[in-house]
């Protein structure tokens, strides 16, 4: 990415990773407009950008895509979010309780469930015809087991997600440290985010990710 030496690693590493996630016919144009934004302004210090990205098109793509009954889990950590954009930084164990709730939806609803599914299900299958069942009976089998399966290892997916990611978010966010934010692996929660709102059907989740992280920065501007 280009100027690398004033933009904080945060930054880097989602900018790094946000093109790969863009359409070919975008991605140059998005590039290049981020580094004429860098070049214009530098990056004022702090975590501004990332409250504004998060409670203004991070969590608001999330909520528009959860189903009906599940966007209330974005509720509070957009209001923390818009606190700590306006510099009324909420403390760490206020960002665990509103975080963990929903790292458990992202992650649920960006695990791989019909990759999952159907690699549990040739499994069983096979196990089922080598050991004497029809092939009637083997299919059968294989769904269901691949039903509790995969079920299962979202919900195991997205909780150890929440546990190992969800202290870490607390902590720099709470701190306003950018080193901090950088050691969550913002570019994997980013894929993450993408995952999610293409399982749900967003055409084009990166690109609107993308408008709004270019916005963000630029409100930060000092």
């Amino acid at each position: 990415m280009p100027t690398t030496d004033i933009a904080p690693a945060w930054l880097r590493h989602v900018a790094t990773e946000l093109p790969l996630q863009l359409p070919t016919d975008v991605r140059d144009d998005w590039t290049a407009r981020l580094h004429d934004l860098l070049d214009e302004v530098p990056y004022t210090a702090g975590l501004f950008a990332v409250h504004v990205w998060q409670a203004e098109t991070v969590l608001p793509l999330l909520a528009e895509a959860a189903q009906e009954g599940q966007a209330a889990v974005f509720a509070a950590p957009g209001d923390l979010h818009r606190a700590a954009a306006r510099g009324r930084t909420p403390d760490q164990a206020t960002w665990r309780t509103a975080l963990t709730p929903m790292l458990l939806h992202l992650y649920d609803a960006a695990y791989d469930r019909a990759g999952a599914y159907t690699e549990a299900h040739t499994g069983a299958r096979d196990y089922a015809l080598a050991n004497g069942f029809s092939a009637t009976e083997a299919d059968g089998y294989g769904h269901e087991y691949a039903q509790l399966s995969s079920d299962a290892n979202a919900r195991a997916c997205a909780e150890a997600h929440a546990l190992a990611l969800g202290p870490a978010l607390a902590r720099a966010y709470a701190t306003d440290e950018c080193e901090a934010y950088a050691g969550t692996f913002p570019a994997a929660q980013l894929r993450a985010v993408v995952r999610a709102l293409t399982e749900h059907g967003d055409p084009a989740p990166a690109t609107r990710l993308a408008e709004g992280l270019i916005s963000a920065l630029a409100t930060s501007r000092p």
